[in-house]
């Protein structure tokens, strides 16, 4: 049986519910940084797909460099018109030639592979973008070297080795402005959006608590095609205050204030209005790994890995699986374990040892009242080994699009 390095420990400086002041920051699916993440990710689904279907491995392949250069927009009451086009340029390695054991040789044509899933999500996340006119979609993608070609089959679940020595890093359970200012988002880019096409996919929530008062700055960028003039805009603006209120009262009992939209000038005319629901159409650029980290959410008040989660491999890159693990070890100990308030997973690699098991897995815990480390500290560790142990499901869910990693 294996014996994993499993620390657990309290927590000093307590929850980050009792902090004084907590921030909390979620950059929409629209936003130019979130959509290299979707674009990334969605072609590092297909070619680890691919890669299946045609050898019955994933090869080596990264695709975690995805890059968006901003367009230009003439935006209008009534509808304008993207000026220059937005640049989607993914960009990484990919094995491209493939010889098995038995001497047969493969071709996959990953670049084709790629352009397709690219464009399939921008299809299906920014309805506003025409395809033909408002983007270009770029691949460049290098030859993955032959001694990196990763093993993983659905039959043979061998743990590979790390690739790095590096870090992973999750936390549970949400706080009441964690959760809040997700749902937001979520709720916005969901159902708000499907009752309200003049809303746009560029959704930015900051949330900000102070003591029991939380304030909600959301920024929503509006489709021009779908507001008529100024009046129009002013109550899309209203309608979205007053959605974010009320949602706000499923998630917390404290006070919420929402504002939407705070650098519009009304005098001026000077308002959030996009042809396409991205800002990506008028002056900001994106990449991979600038925004939300794997749990979807950018917390200062938590500890954080600096990876760039989406478009990694998902077989042996221990900066996108140590993440994502380290988020569901945190939130399946929540669930089973009782007596938790806050709880962090740390999870460091090193290069070469296999990926189940670290090279330490350190679990920071803060108690309710009553319960000390000692007493959960059994339950906490059986659960991690669990985890880790089955690891490689992770692998698989990522292939299967069921983890999001922004």
């Amino acid at each position: 049986m294996t014996e994993r390095n499993i620390r657990v420990q309290p927590i000093e400086r307590g929850a980050v519910e009792d902090e004084e002041v907590e921030i909390v920051e979620r950059k929409g699916i629209g936003h130019p940084d979130s959509i290299c993440d979707g674009v990334a990710e969605h072609v590092s689904e297909a070619l680890a797909q691919a890669y299946l279907d045609r050898v019955g491995k994933v090869l080596h392949y990264n695709t975690d460099e995805t890059q968006l250069v901003a367009g230009t927009a003439a935006p209008k009451f009534g509808g304008g018109e993207v000026v220059e086009p937005i640049y989607i340029l993914v960009v990484g390695r990919a094995t491209k030639h493939y010889v098995d054991e038995s001497g047969e040789e493969y071709e996959i044509p990953v670049d084709s592979i790629a352009l397709e899933a690219a464009r399939d999500y921008l299809d299906e996340t920014l309805p506003a973008i025409d395809l033909e006119t408002d983007v270009i979609v770029d691949v460049k993608l290098g030859e993955g070297s032959g001694d990196l070609q990763d093993v993983f089959s659905e039959e043979e679940r061998t743990v590979p080795e790390a690739n790095d020595t590096s870090f992973g890093v999750g936390h549970a359970p949400l706080t009441e402005t964690e959760e809040l200012v997700l749902e937001t988002e979520r709720h916005l880019n969901g159902p708000y959006h499907d009752d309200n096409p003049a809303l746009g996919q560029d959704v930015k929530v900051m949330g900000k608590r102070e003591g029991d008062e939380i304030d909600l700055t959301v920024a929503a960028a509006l489709v021009d095609a779908y507001v008529p003039d100024m009046d129009a805009y002013k109550a899309e603006i209203e309608r979205i205050r007053e959605y974010v209120a009320d949602l706000a009262d499923e998630y917390t009992t404290r006070d919420v204030t929402v504002h939407v939209n705070t650098a519009d000038d009304y005098e001026e005319g000077s308002v959030y209005l996009t042809v396409t629901g991205t800002s990506a159409e008028q002056g900001d650029d994106g990449s991979v790994g600038r925004g939300n980290r794997a749990n979807g959410l950018i917390t200062p008040n938590r500890s954080m890995s600096m990876e760039a989660t989406s478009g990694k491999n998902p077989v042996n890159h221990i900066g996108k699986i140590y993440n994502l693990l380290s988020t569901q070890i945190a939130e399946s100990v929540v669930a089973d374990v009782e007596g938790i308030r806050d709880l962090r997973v740390r999870l460091l690699s090193q290069i070469g040892r296999p990926i189940d098991e670290p090279h330490v897995a350190d679990v920071h815990v803060v108690t309710a009242e009553g319960v000390t480390v000692s007493d959960i500290e059994a339950d906490v560790r059986a659960i991690v080994d669990e985890e880790l142990a089955n690891v490689t499901d992770v692998t698989q869910r990522v292939i299967d699009g069921e983890l999001t990693t922004f």
